[in-house]
């Protein structure tokens, strides 16, 4: 990854950690979650409100570090509107990146901010941060 492209990822996780899109209990929802992560001690809520089988609203709360509040932000930001269906296929996608060996490089263009969280492959010890906010979007539906 050239140091251009490097440096706007991280201003993209900078800045959903800085003033993360989504963040705090709605006033109203049908579903709540919570993650933890015991390596590290990230924990994160997850609230939905779902309408039939739409995500109208998804919030969340976390005690966690940067790349755990900012992917949930961008995840938050993802998902809000789409089906329950819609959103587990983006989850399962992010998951896709991630996985052992996986090299695939996103465009930013068509990713949008979602491409920063490719930059955290380069921190095995730290993929677990990125993925927690996922993975308890994927129990709370």
């Amino acid at each position: 990854m050239d140091t251009d492209l490097h440096e706007l990822y991280q201003s993209i996780l900078l800045e959903h950690n800085k003033r993360p899109k989504n963040y705090g209990a709605p006033e109203v929802y049908t579903h709540v979650e919570n993650g933890f992560n015991p390596l590290c001690g990230d924990k994160v809520t997850i609230f939905l409100n779902l309408k039939e089988d739409y995500i109208e609203t998804v919030c969340f709360e976390a005690a966690s570090c940067a790349i755990c509040k900012a992917s949930a932000s961008m995840m938050t930001e993802a998902v809000r509107g789409k089906s329950t269906q819609m959103a587990n296929q983006v989850s399962s996608h992010i998951y896709g990146l991630f996985s052992k060996g996986s090299d695939a490089v996103i465009d930013l263009e068509k990713e949008g901010e979602l491409a920063a969280l490719v930059g955290v492959r380069k921190f095995p010890a730290r993929v677990k941060c990125a993925l927690l906010p996922w993975q308890t979007l994927i129990k709370v539906i």
